[in-house]
């Protein structure tokens, strides 16, 4: 049975007990919410990125679970705000972004950011 890299994803988050993930479609993230819909796993969808992303760091700090949000690669930007609190509080969260195809990397796509190069310096590991 050929699994998709969302389907891989997904399957790994429930393994994990992931129950909620905050965020919000579009764009190369959506396979990743087609698949989330038959999941278990609750989404809060939220009308913006940095939203999302202080949704989950108040979940994380609530709950003492990670908080986990997903969001296509150019919103990324809209995340530093909320990664650097959750990094200088030592509070666990998890950002999962979509990116452009490999073919496109490097040639400007739409919506093509590199978000590990502007959140390295406020998370502790990206990739």
């Amino acid at each position: 049975m050929k699994l998709t890299g969302a389907e891989i994803l997904i399957r790994c988050l429930e393994k994990e007990g992931v129950e909620h993930i905050f965020g919000l479609p579009g764009g190369v993230i959506l396979p990743t919410y087609d698949v989330l819909y038959d999941s278990k796993i609750k989404l809060i969808l939220t009308k913006h990125e940095q939203g999302a992303t202080h949704m989950a760091d108040g979940y994380a700090r609530a709950t003492g679970r990670p908080g986990l949000f997903s969001n296509l690669r150019a919103r990324g930007t809209n995340t530093v705000t909320g990664l650097a609190t959750a990094c200088m509080d030592s509070v666990p969260l998890v950002c999962i972004t979509g990116q452009v195809t490999t073919n496109a990397i490097g040639s400007d796509a739409f919506q093509e950011v590199d978000i590990v190069g502007i959140t390295r310096p406020i998370t502790k590991h990206n990739s």
